[in-house]
Order: structure tokens, then sequence, then C-alpha cells
């Protein structure tokens, strides 16, 4: 009887105790990461794999599946002049405000990113500067919310 061949690639991904909490903190089976240099690392390395459907962190050569409370990406900043968020990975994109949505868990607001890797959307999770930073674009007339986008007033959803 044949042997069989082992596939040529990298192994199957699968989780190894490392996950990010809706609040942007990480642990590793259980145990809190406070090395700040680490932590920053794993930020700009999360990446979604569609194909796979999961999230992971790759640094360098090593990629290993992580496990996601609430949002995979974090919005580092928001620029109402031009409307374009940064994300905890270091990418850039335009705010897609008909996405925007509170968070169930605690109030912060959420929006779709990555929308051309995946065209449902990635869950991307405002931090309390770039909160701050949407709410200063806020702008009330007429009994209705708006945001203020570069030369642009759009509808707010009903948040």
């Amino acid at each position: 009887m044949p042997q069989a061949i082992a596939s040529p690639g990298p192994p199957p991904l699968r989780p190894f105790g490392l996950v990010l909490h809706h609040d942007g903190s990480w642990t590793h089976e259980g145990a809190p990461i406070s090395n700040l240099r680490l932590r920053a690392a794993f930020d700009r390395s999360v990446r979604f794999l569609p194909a796979e459907g999961v999230y992971v962190v790759q640094l360098r050569r090593f990629r290993g599946q992580i496990e996601v409370e609430e949002a995979g990406f974090f919005v580092r900043s928001f620029d109402g002049a031009s409307g374009r968020i940064s994300l905890s990975d270091r990418s850039e994109e335009p705010l897609a405000p008909e996405s925007l949505h509170v968070s169930a868990r605690d109030g912060a607001f959420l929006c779709l990113v990555k929308r051309d890797l995946i065209a449902s959307g990635l869950l991307a999770r405002f931090g309390h500067a770039a909160q701050a930073q949407l709410l200063a674009a806020v702008e009330e007339s007429g009994g209705q919310i708006w945001l203020r986008l570069a030369d642009r007033v759009l509808p707010l959803p009903e948040l």
C-alpha cells in the first residue's frame, strides 16, 4: 500500500490561546499580556483570512489563529476633514457612516471596515480618542443628527 505523501505548505491553523478582547487588551491562555511593545506588535499584525474565515496574528514567518471577542480592528483616529479612519493595523480607509452602530457591551461605536477584503465588512471598534474625534464632527439640525465629513453632511444612523 503506498504511503501518504505529506502535503506541502503551512500546517493547518488552530487557536493557540491568544485572545483579543473587546477593550483592545490581549491575553494568552488567560494571562494578560502587559508588555507594551508586544501588544503593539500584535495590534499591527492582526489579519483576517477570508478563505478560512479566521483572524490571525502574523509576525514575520509566524502565523497563529486568534480568538476575537468583538472586533478584530480598532479605530485609532478619525479625521473629519477627509472622512478617513486610521486602524490598529496601521491601515487607513474612508469611514462608512452607514455602518456605524453601538456596541451592546458598553456603548462604544463600531463600524465596518475592510470591505475590499470581505464584502460584508469586518468590525472595528472606536477607541476613546477616535470616538471623541467623531463626536466633534456631529451636528444637530432640524431634529436630525448629522455627521460632517469633508465637504459633505450625512445623516447618522440611529445610534
